[in-house]
């Protein structure tokens, strides 16, 4: 996958993105706006239904006002008598002295008689006695009849103090809350944040995956090229040697006979090599490498080494110092595989040299708890953006299309792998142009922390 694919799948993730967004909030909108217009329409029609209540009570109360003043032989102006102190509840003044029972008959009577089927109690106050009698709350029952229950309820805007007689009727179930007054559950605006923070994380997660995989490939693409070009050389050298053996006659030459033998030989076991260490990679991906710890002394190993290296580095061009600062340096490891981590570290340290004398030093110290070997070179340095990368598997510091350095980016992979099994860390600091040093840190022995 090159850069134009990746480039295209997020733009067009992005426009996916937008319309989710742009269709969401259309639609959030558009609900918003049929929401308050049937809001709108039922607070009319509960108005009018309210209108059309409120001017049946008033007839009803009107009609029972009258013949209550009749009854009492009241002659009285019976202008503002009846006052409505809330959307269902009515307050009525009236002159003489009336019983409950008669006017709770009045009232079923015309309450009926202009269809209001609401349930309803009332309440009648004694200025005389400064009293309240409280009735039981009637009901409309199915049979079109008005019967009376064993519920009362005491309403708390109920307040008598008057010199006059009345009495106040209450409509329980009459709504009597707002538009206004309803609980918000909740704004759809909150939902489409939510769906957009879930889209954006899944978008993103997709696109870190995308990015991920094309690094993939791209490490998988220059390890199959590297791979390709260290086993062309020798089985290329195998291959010319072969065919000078089959071709020319060696019966009077065993000197050449031999060198050419030798040559197969030992790029044969070049070949070996480079596929034995892919092999032994693929072996620790799947499992621990199984490792036989032994007593090994870091400071004998490092002498044999500088005179292994002395030998290479005279050809080449440069030196080998050692600097064996370390009060404790027998370590409990795998002696096989901690050789290979300091070889590979100087193998780097050769391969990655400049032009100029090359110059390598092993440092060793300790700290409280560790060993610690440093491998310190002056060679081309390593980018800070590639500091991170350079212990994953396959992955080598881009050189453009030359392969004067070869190896298949396994090494570094191999040297944190098998140092973090021993239980120790590796660190590295870098300046471009101007060296690497690698610390690898190798715990002690418990009795040699003591």
């Amino acid at each position: 996958m090159n850069k134009r694919s990746v480039f295209t799948a997020v733009f067009l993730g992005l426009i996916c993105l937008i319309s989710i967004l742009m269709i969401q909030y259309i639609w959030i909108n558009k609900t918003i706006h049929a929401q308050k217009t049937e809001i709108m329409i039922q607070m009319k029609e509960d108005s009018l239904n309210i209108s059309r209540f409120t001017q049946k009570v008033h007839e009803a109360l009107s009609a029972v006002l009258n013949e209550i003043s009749y009854t009492t032989k009241d002659s009285s102006d019976r202008y503002g008598a009846i006052r409505q102190i809330a959307p269902n509840m009515y307050y009525v003044e009236y002159q003489g002295d009336i019983e409950p029972l008669y006017l709770e008959n009045i009232l079923k009577r015309e309450f009926y008689s202009t269809h209001i089927t609401n349930d309803f109690q009332y309440a009648l106050y004694n200025c005389f006695h400064d009293s309240v009698k409280y009735s039981n709350l009637i009901r409309f029952n199915v049979d079109s009849l008005y019967e009376t229950t064993n519920i009362v309820i005491k309403h708390p805007l109920i307040s008598f103090s008057s010199n006059s007689h009345y009495f106040a009727v209450f409509f329980p179930g009459m709504i009597t809350h707002r538009v206004d007054d309803v609980e918000d559950i909740g704004s759809p605006w909150v939902f489409l944040f939510l769906v957009s923070i879930l889209i954006i994380t899944y978008l993103t997660y997709s696109v870190y995956v995308i990015i991920r995989q094309k690094k993939l490939s791209d490490i998988k693409t220059d390890f199959i090229n590297n791979m390709t070009h260290e086993l062309k050389t020798p089985i290329a050298t195998i291959g010319l040697s072969s065919n000078t053996l089959l071709n020319d006659d060696f019966s009077h030459d065993s000197d050449r006979l031999r060198r050419y033998a030798s040559i197969i030989y030992r790029e044969n076991k070049r070949l070996e090599s480079q596929v034995e260490r892919v092999l032994n990679i693929a072996k620790m991906n799947k499992n621990s490498t199984p490792l036989k710890k032994s007593l090994f002394d870091v400071h004998e190993f490092i002498l044999e080494a500088k005179e292994t290296f002395d030998f290479n580095l005279e050809e080449l061009g440069g030196e080998l110092n050692i600097e064996l600062g370390a009060d404790k340096y027998c370590v409990f490891v795998d002696p096989v595989h901690i050789k290979n981590v300091i070889y590979n570290l100087l193998d780097n340290a050769v391969k990655y040299r400049k032009d100029d004398y090359l110059k390598i030093t092993i440092r060793t110290r300790n700290d409280k708890r560790h060993l610690i070997i440093d491998i310190c070179d002056n060679g081309v340095g390593i980018k800070k953006e590639n500091i991170g990368l350079i212990f994953d598997k396959f992955y080598r510091v881009p050189t453009g299309n030359i392969h004067d350095v070869k190896g298949f980016g396994l090494g570094l992979y191999y040297v944190k792998t098998i140092v973090e099994q021993h239980g120790g860390m590796i660190q590295v600091k870098s300046i471009p142009d101007k060296g690497t040093t690698f610390s690898v840190f190798l715990p002690l022995r418990v009795k040699d922390l003591e």
